[in-house]
């Protein structure tokens, strides 16, 4: 194509092609692309993206700049600014939850630090820019509170629960309800109702991401989620044994037997590295997630390895404390950003459709 063939025209057909990581379909007929300026064989415009991609921005800026270039090679000069593109979530499921995502993070065990990589990709959503929710499902073992330092209980206003702010984060858990050492002795029907209410009835307000951390094991709560919202999918947290790979492997057929994405699986305490000698021992083994992924046709979304810091944090309340260590950051922005680019590239393949308002 020679400089003369490229016009507005061209360039907005070109950009028609261009998907939106957020719902999948082309940036011009949702409206996010602005200040469109075309001089010569320079092209200048504004993207704007939803908060739900703010993990992607700078990706998804450089994937719109390299796709014009090979479109339109003529161009000498491309630049992209970015912007916020308003976009509200709509209602998930029939119980009135306004969120764009719904991520549940198990596992086939306990004591393979669920909770820990739950929180933190709670965090690491909202360090990037989205707005976040953190539900603990995990009933009979919240853990929850004790990892973001808050033991309190949420106040009711007009009927509504009103999460716990920690950190920017709204969070709910049982935790929050039933005092420090006393045990929760209920049967699923309980279960059902607790999980229902704190869904229905909590004022979580407009969220980008809702991570619910699941209860180890493949029991009722799991059913529970499946029947009252779509999950926009689930991650598996496994350690690199064979004892917590078989555990995982059944996790994921129970996700899969619910008709639940997978988004992959996290190797955590994948080995540790001594601060001595900077040495590193695979005490559980190694690449054992990775590889059963691998077999299972499953994103491998990363490992964490074993770092005093991450006890440290989680025990003093403070897991937000864990992105001040660059080491261990770049394990978690790293997980986090595979998570959402799981979720942009199930949306680009298959958008969702588009919801319709039904006129009176």
């Amino acid at each position: 194509m020679t400089q003369g063939e490229i016009n507005e025209a061209t360039v907005q057909a070109v950009l028609e092609e261009f998907k939106d990581p957020e719902t999948g379909r082309d940036v011009v007929r949702m409206q996010q692309v602005r200040d469109v300026r075309l001089d010569g064989n320079r092209l200048s415009l504004t993207l704007a993206l939803s908060t739900h991609s703010a993990v992607l921005w700078e990706e998804t800026r450089g994937e719109l700049v390299d796709f014009l270039g090979a479109k339109l090679p003529a161009l000498e000069d491309i630049r992209v600014e970015l912007a916020v593109h308003e976009r509200p979530p709509e209602k998930v499921g029939e119980i009135g939850l306004t969120a764009k995502s719904v991520i549940a993070v198990g596992s086939g065990k306990g004591g393979v630090g669920k909770s820990t990589i739950a929180t933190s990709l709670a965090y690491a959503l909202k360090r990037a820019g989205s707005k976040v929710g953190l539900m603990d499902a995990d009933v009979y073992g919240p853990s929850i509170p004790h990892l973001i330092g808050v033991n309190r209980r949420p106040e009711i206003v007009n009927q509504r629960i009103q999460p716990i702010e920690a950190g920017g984060l709204k969070v709910m858990s049982m935790g929050f309800l039933v005092p420090p050492g006393e045990a929760v002795v209920w049967r699923g029907p309980m279960l059902h109702g607790a999980i229902t209410q704190f869904l229905r009835d909590t004022e979580w307000g407009p969220l980008d991401f809702l991570v619910i951390d699941l209860p180890p094991g493949t029991g009722d709560i799991v059913l529970t989620l499946s029947q009252l919202l779509p999950l926009s999918g689930a991650v598996v947290v496994c350690t690199p044994q064979d004892v917590a790979l078989l555990d995982a492997v059944k996790a994921i057929a129970m996700f899969r037997k619910v008709n639940i994405p997978l988004l992959g699986m996290v190797e955590n305490m994948s080995y540790f590295i001594c601060p001595s000698c900077e040495k590193r021992y695979d005490i559980f083994g190694s690449g054992g997630a990775r590889q059963r992924a691998a077999e299972l046709d499953v994103p491998f979304l990363g490992e964490v390895p074993i770092e005093m810091q991450i006890r440290i944090h989680g025990d003093q309340g403070r897991p937000e404390g864990v992105f001040d260590e660059k080491a261990i950051a770049a394990y978690l922005e790293s997980i986090c950003h595979r998570l959402v680019k799981s979720i942009a590239d199930q949306r680009r393949a298959e958008p969702p459709l588009p919801s319709l308002s039904v006129l009176g």
